[in-house]
């Protein structure tokens, strides 16, 4: 597993790790989701980015074989979220 040395800032980029991790781990949404004892569409949510609650979270993370750690690092800065929402028009261009 590649280890972030990044901080996750977005709620897409922590969706986007959780997906890498579990097909790593050669799960489908539905075993991790049974795994974690959440509904599947618990995962769906977490992988794009979409509001759920900490708790799901957590279990999810744990059922990943992930631990979450918290550092003050701030919220976005105006540059980051732009630059994201440049990136997603990017895609849907395409």
């Amino acid at each position: 597993m590649q280890v972030m040395t990044d901080a996750i800032r977005l709620p897409d980029e922590l969706g986007r790790l959780l997906r890498e991790r579990r097909e790593t781990l050669g799960l489908g949404k539905a075993e991790l989701a049974e795994k974690a004892g959440k509904v599947r569409e618990v995962i769906y949510r977490l992988e794009a980015g979409q509001d759920t609650t900490v708790s799901s979270l957590m279990a999810v993370l744990g059922a990943l074989g992930l631990a979450m750690r918290l550092d003050p690092v701030g919220l976005p800065s105006a540059q980051e979220v732009a630059r994201r929402f440049l990136d997603e028009e990017d895609d849907d261009a395409s």
